[in-house]
């Protein structure tokens, strides 16, 4: 049974991590302020410029985590499922009344302002997992309560995906940890690395040869296991889904991914690519930071991102003047920002008495964890160009607002933990 004693509204509140928070939010600002400054826009508070509105949204994602602070921690939990449907509500919306912003349809417009669904959708997945996940009656062993969880994970994932935004799509596939981290079998997480293999492999080679290459492993399993006929039936159903897995793959590949797309993962996997400069983004992207050195050019001294040679250098690639102006001293500085950040909040995590509030914060920190690798390494030409914003740190106010109010119920939950008794 539950109990909630009366505390004050900043009572618990954890300042360590709403110092690394607003420290990162800092830095965006400035860095966004640096990438725009070519133009001779020098004024901070200039809100014609992406630097102006980028502070105006800190400045507004800062109000909103205030109200969050103040508002009853039950209401979180009481209404994860209500606000998860209102954001699925919005994402299908988009389908009618989206609108197109720089190449992507999935934007609404709501009076003078403009909100990403796909990026708020990624909370409210969290707070309804945790809600599935946190009751007493869920069984992760159970595949009832498994199918459960997926279909809350991928009904999001699916639609952001139709959408045409496959960076925040892969997002969603975070939340699979935390269903490891509470029981869920390593068996599924190894079938996701081989399907992701074997996706790639249909990119790499000729997927006919691939299929009899599949069908010949298949046949020595096979033989392999002939006397037992419960893992003979189970080794044939698996080729068979193996080999209608590539034919599938391969048709999203050729027919349900963009050309641009297809260039960026062709490129990454050192295939030729359809078109001239696919790699454009990521080479620029590499000269900058390699320029850096280990100081750094200096504040407003990236010649390469001040002047457009990297693009997206303001949202996707805004890394690249943290690395071109601060060098590798400046670029490790912020990842262990980030690392303290995410390392907070698994420690938070752990102090939690609440089931609810231990997986939600389990959540943040795999979504926080998955945009930083992701961000990061396509910069860097480790992962594909997906188009995902570093936390926080990225131009755009859908981003640092959902991200605010992400890390903010945390905030808050983790302020009640000791009114709540078990």
């Amino acid at each position: 049974m539950t109990y909630y004693v009366s505390r004050r509204p900043n009572q618990g509140i954890d300042w360590l991590l709403i110092g690394l928070v607003v420290t990162l939010m800092v830095i965006g600002v400035l860095a966004v302020f640096s990438s725009g400054a070519a133009d001779g826009h020098f004024r901070l508070l200039d809100l014609t410029q992406m630097h102006g509105r980028q502070l105006l949204w800190m400045l507004v994602s800062l109000v909103v985590a205030g109200v969050i602070v103040l508002v009853d921690s039950k209401v979180y939990t009481v209404f994860a499922y209500a606000v998860y449907g209102v954001m699925m509500v919005l994402l299908l919306l988009v389908f009618v009344f989206g609108v197109t912003v720089r190449g992507d349809t999935n934007w609404l417009v709501l009076g003078p302002v403009r909100m990403q669904p796909s990026e708020f959708a990624k909370f409210a997945t969290a707070l309804a997992l945790a809600k599935l996940m946190g009751s007493q009656n869920f069984n992760i062993r159970s595949l009832r309560q498994q199918l459960l969880a997926l279909a809350i994970l991928g009904l999001p994932a699916v639609l952001v995906l139709l959408q045409g935004d496959a960076g925040s799509a892969i997002v969603f596939a975070s939340y699979a940890l935390v269903m490891y981290r509470f029981g869920l079998s390593a068996g599924y997480l190894l079938a996701v690395v081989l399907l992701v293999a074997l996706s790639l492999l249909t990119v790499v080679m000729d997927p006919t040869l691939l299929v009899l290459i599949l069908f010949a492993l298949g046949a020595l399993v096979l033989i392999a296991v002939r006397k037992n006929r419960a893992l003979l039936l189970t080794g044939a159903v698996a080729l068979l889904l193996s080999v209608g897995y590539v034919f599938a793959s391969g048709y999203v590949f050729e027919h349900m991914l963009e050309p641009h797309q297809q260039d960026r993962i062709r490129v990454l996997l050192g295939q030729e690519a359809a078109a001239r400069d696919a790699d454009y983004n990521v080479r620029q992207s590499k000269i900058a930071i390699g320029s850096g050195g280990f100081w750094g050019k200096g504040f407003l001294n990236g010649t390469l991102t001040r002047y457009n040679f990297v693009p997206e250098q303001s949202t996707d690639f805004i890394f690249c003047t943290i690395g071109e102006e601060f060098g590798f001293w400046g670029s490790t500085l912020l990842l262990l920002l980030f690392l303290a950040l995410i390392l907070r909040i698994l420690f938070i995590a752990q102090r939690q008495r609440s089931r609810f509030s231990m997986i939600y914060a389990y959540c943040v920190a795999s979504v926080l964890f998955f945009h930083l690798f992701i961000n990061i390494g396509m910069t860097i030409g480790l992962m594909p160009v997906i188009g995902i914003p570093l936390p926080f740190i990225s131009y755009g106010g859908s981003s640092l607002l959902s991200f605010t109010i992400l890390v903010f119920i945390l905030v808050k939950l983790d302020g009640d933990r000791l009114a709540i008794l078990r």
